[in-house]
């Protein structure tokens, strides 16, 4: 009985591999266009992976930045565009609210004495307490206290009396057309039952044109010491 011929069995994994790096030997002596296929389509592959790397650190990558910032500032605009447009909405509101706020401003300012005025301020304070049958034990104006906008004149009092004049005394101030405050405000009673007032009271005047100077070289001189700090 005659035997089955063997069938040939393909290359194995060896011969492959040597079949495969045969093609890279001797490249550096023939043109890259002769070259076998295998090291042809490395190299075509490499040369693409370079050519998109290099494009995405020198190109790409900026575009992609610019992208992220044009999404803020079109998230910044947004919120922009609605806030004013809900304030186009509402000015007229906002015109009649700020009017309304300025007459108050206004009200406020005319309760401020000027400087020259703060002499007869004084003496409205003193005779406030006269009238009421009060006796003043001090009345000592202290230092100036300049703010933003207005001056702060503290002034420390002391005055004896009834309770009811005292009482009323305090109403007076509250009732003067210029604004006065009592501050830091103490009662006692003596020995004979006579009361006494010690409290700081405080009135406000403008600054006069070369305050209103000083008070804006000073904030300069601060947001200029800020920035260099």
């Amino acid at each position: 009985m005659k035997s089955k011929p063997k069938r040939r069995s393909g290359p194995d994994l060896g011969e492959l591999f040597a079949r495969f790096t045969a093609q890279f030997r001797n490249l550096n002596r023939r043109q890259p266009g002769q070259w076998p296929l295998a090291p042809r389509v490395l190299c075509a592959a490499g040369v693409a992976v370079a050519a998109i790397v290099g494009g995405y650190f020198a190109y790409w990558s900026g575009q992609f930045e610019m992208q992220d910032a044009g999404a803020q500032a079109e998230v910044r605009l947004r919120a922009e565009y609605r806030l004013k447009t809900a304030k186009a909405v509402n000015l007229e509101a906002l015109q009649a609210q700020k009017l309304q706020v300025d007459r108050y401003v206004d009200r406020l300012q005319k309760q401020l004495p000027s400087k020259a005025e703060m002499a007869a301020l004084l003496t409205d304070i003193n005779q406030a307490g006269s009238g009421r049958g009060l006796q003043f034990e001090l009345f000592k104006p202290a230092q100036v206290v300049l703010r933003d906008y207005y001056a702060e004149l503290p002034i420390d009092i002391k005055v004896t009396g009834s309770y009811h004049d005292i009482g009323a005394f305090a109403a007076d101030m509250a009732n003067l057309p210029r604004i006065v405050t009592l501050n830091n405000m103490t009662l006692t009673t003596n020995k004979d039952g006579v009361l006494t007032l010690d409290a700081v009271a405080k009135t406000f005047r403008y600054l006069d044109p070369d305050e209103v100077q000083a008070q804006r070289k000073a904030a300069d001189a601060k947001k200029k010491a800020a920035k260099r700090s």
